[in-house]
């Protein structure tokens, strides 16, 4: 199957203002894209191109005064197929974890793993471990939280979250991301494109949060907000929490005036 995936965000800026912009589907599904995914400003700004540490595709830009509207329109193939379920997936020991998974076990800006430690504990340690843990954990958020648009703040942590009980998709991958690095599973945010394919329309379209757990030797998905396998799912950045993957970064005064994103089956 192919989607067409892209956005549409306009901006306003009283002065030449830098950004950084991680807009780009991620390098390993490049080879995926029938129509390349090109950043395109208007009015036209020259542009950086960048990896971050986690390899990400990044760019930096310096928008000028004024009006500035940014887009993309891509298309991509994708195999169609739910998001794979591997059960038999073990945890690893913490010893035994690569070196490379082990900042997926730290605190991070969102996800403040000493103070939901002891909750953690108490609510995950006797069960069973693995995939199955980091479902339960996917269950125990999924029944935790209610999804509220309304609830939204740039600035809401995993532990304000669980104290609200409501929030967006980013609040429910980053519950979900801090409780499993609690109980010693490496957890990395993800950020990317999810349709409404398979399933109802749910509203308003956004870019979507999740995240992936490693386990028995790879990384797998998990989202905690949808809590069901999906079809189409396109990722665009990872990082330890939406700190790392902020879809653009603004170093300055500005108001943002238009917000669309596209996920659609063609």
């Amino acid at each position: 199957m192919q989607i067409r995936v892209g956005y549409e965000l306009s901006y306003s800026f009283p002065q030449p203002t830098p950004m950084i912009l991680v807009v780009n589907v991620h390098y390993t599904r490049a080879a995926d894209l029938v129509r390349a995914d090109h950043m395109l400003t208007s009015p036209s700004v020259p542009f950086v191109a960048y990896r971050d540490g986690f390899g990400n595709w990044c760019n930096r830009i310096v928008a000028p005064a004024g009006q500035l509207r940014i887009t993309a329109d891509a298309v991509i193939r994708d195999s169609g197929q739910l998001d794979p379920v591997v059960p038999g997936a073990e945890q690893h020991t913490v010893q035994s974890l690569p070196e490379e998974t082990l900042v997926f076990l730290l605190g991070s800006r969102y996800c403040e793993v000493d103070r939901l430690s002891e909750l953690a504990w108490r609510q995950f340690s006797s069960g069973p471990t693995g995939w199955a843990r980091v479902q339960a954990i996917c269950d125990f958020v999924h029944q935790h939280i209610t999804f509220s648009h309304a609830a939204a703040s740039p600035s809401k942590t995993a532990w304000e979250v669980f104290q609200d009980r409501a929030g967006v998709c980013r609040d429910f991958a980053h519950l979900a991301i801090a409780l499993c690095r609690c109980m010693n599973i490496p957890a990395r945010y993800c950020t990317g494109y999810l349709g409404d394919i398979g399933v109802p329309v749910d509203g308003f379209m956004d870019f979507a949060g999740w995240f992936e757990a490693y386990l028995g030797g790879q990384w797998h998905t998990f989202d905690a907000r949808n809590n069901i396998p999906r079809i189409g799912r396109v990722l665009m950045a990872r990082g330890r929490d939406a700190a790392d993957v902020a879809i653009t970064t603004t170093f300055g005064p500005n108001t943002l005036e238009t917000f669309r994103v596209w996920a659609d089956e063609i």
